[in-house]
């Protein structure tokens, strides 16, 4: 449902008159019915109420109307719904009927087109898009659904019954705007689908759209978790994190001189069913939930690991910036001086605030705390960390895990290899599960090797 400038305004005042209209009609009908029904005994201050009274309905549907155009119900630059009022349609929407589709079509390049041609040009392109999925769906016989521009360059679209309807619209769709340009501006687009078969709630759903969407993306398979009630979920991981329900398990990292442990962590939700990194990750980013679940986790590792071998675990890299999880992990750490411990992080977005950094780190490490930058070798935000961060270890991107990535990109690994080592830095590698994977890693100098070719992944802790 896209609206131009004057159909939203038609739409707008019929919508107040559909609300005014009614008290103004009714109160005409009453002083109506006084008039003839007793117009032989009426006082004088009748009419005078009567009068202020019509004058009064009629102001009130004045100013309905007025108030009516200070509602914004489209989106300036898109001319779809804005995103207040398309979840106020949605909900309605989905709580009246039985099956409910929601189909999400994304501008992948958005910001660098707004970055290389300009946010005009930006606007421009998101405005072609959206009239690009109206026509297309037009084309399709799909009409009177409503379409909306949620963030950035992700629209949200609603139609009536299953995903199955229209999955096979949705992939001609992706697939026929591959070449899609606005002028000479290239546009990337994709899309993702859903249905009220996952939850009947338009958060959960919207959450789900961009959790397929990114799959999709990684081509990753997904996870047995996704089929579980989202709201069942993150109860589950709310329980589990209140009452310490948790699973560790290790594997040995194994270098030239020395060794030390990676600790994995799982979570017992709700009936003991076992939650994965892969989903409790994302509903505690959700919740907010970080410094908690971290603190859990420290503090049972702290309690149960009495060896003076090294440990290292993921951490949040949110909670290393907090006040309060910096103070009990020194805290905890200040009387146990025969353990060594490796903060792991891992984050997407790039923590302009070094100088901050480095000196958290720093405070650190006299509580012979390391820290650990994750996926080297993928993410740029690892590479900016090692090269801005006092940190201890890098860790390989898992695509360089297999021999055939490993040798291929040898001059890659060779190159990050030469950066950390002449900073003082120790490289590391996981997943290396074959023989020949590990004798090039060897001949690649990385000094942390793991994998099931090395040792398999034990359990060493669980609640009673």
């Amino acid at each position: 449902m896209l609206l131009p400038r004057t159909k939203e305004r038609e739409y707008r005042f019929k919508l107040a008159l559909r609300m005014g209209l009614p008290i103004f009609a009714l109160i005409v009908a009453f002083i109506s019915h006084t008039l003839v029904t007793n117009y032989r005994t009426l006082e004088s201050t009748f009419y005078i109420e009567a009068v202020l009274l019509l004058a009064f309905s009629v102001y009130f549907i004045f100013y309905l109307i007025y108030n009516g155009f200070n509602v914004k119900i489209t989106d300036d630059v898109t001319g779809t719904f804005t995103r207040e009022y398309l979840y106020k349609y949605l909900k309605s929407q989905i709580n009246s009927k039985k099956d409910y589709t929601l189909i999400l079509i994304s501008i992948d390049n958005l910001n660098d087109i707004n970055s290389v041609y300009g946010i005009k040009n930006g606007d421009k392109v998101l405005n072609e898009v959206a009239e690009w999925i109206v026509s297309y769906l037009r084309d399709e016989k799909i009409e009177g659904y409503p379409i909306g521009h949620l963030k950035g360059g992700d629209f949200i679209i609603g139609l009536d019954g299953y995903k199955e309807n229209y999955t096979t619209v949705l992939d001609l769709m992706c697939l026929k705007a591959s070449e899609f340009k606005v002028g000479d501006i290239e546009v990337k687009i994709s899309g993702a689908i859903s249905d009220t078969t996952y939850s009947k709630k338009l958060d959960y759903l919207i959450d789900n759209l961009f959790e397929i969407q990114e799959s999709i993306r990684g081509s990753k398979g997904r996870s047995k978790d996704e089929n579980i009630d989202p709201n069942e979920l993150e109860l589950s991981v709310i329980e589990a994190i209140t009452n310490c329900e948790l699973i560790i398990s290790a594997q040995d990292v194994i270098g030239k001189d020395e060794r030390f442990k990676e600790c994995f962590v799982k979570l017992k939700g709700l009936n003991q069913k076992l939650i994965f990194p892969k989903t409790y990750i994302k509903i505690i980013n959700k919740l907010g939930l970080g410094v908690e679940f971290d603190l859990m986790v420290f503090e049972h590792l702290v309690s149960v690991y009495d060896q003076e071998e090294k440990i290292a675990i993921n951490i949040f890299p949110t909670s290393l910036r907090n006040e309060n999880f910096l103070r009990k992990v020194k805290d905890l750490m200040r009387d146990r001086k025969n353990l060594k411990v490796i903060f792991v992080l891992y984050e997407m977005e790039y923590y302009s605030h070094t100088n901050r950094y480095n000196a958290i780190i720093q405070s650190l490490k006299e509580y012979n705390i390391s820290i650990g930058i994750d996926r080297i070798g993928s993410i740029h935000t690892s590479f900016l960390y090692l090269r801005e961060l006092d940190i201890d270890y890098i860790r390989f991107d898992t695509y360089y895990s297999r021999q055939d990535k490993l040798e291929k990109s040898r001059n890659i690994i060779e190159g990050f290899n030469a950066m950390a080592h002449d900073r003082g830095i120790k490289t590391w590698i996981k997943n290396i599960e074959v023989k020949d994977g590990y004798n090039l890693a060897k001949e690649l100098n990385i000094d942390f090797i793991q994998g099931r070719y090395l040792s398999e992944v034990e359990k060493f802790y669980e609640k009673d």
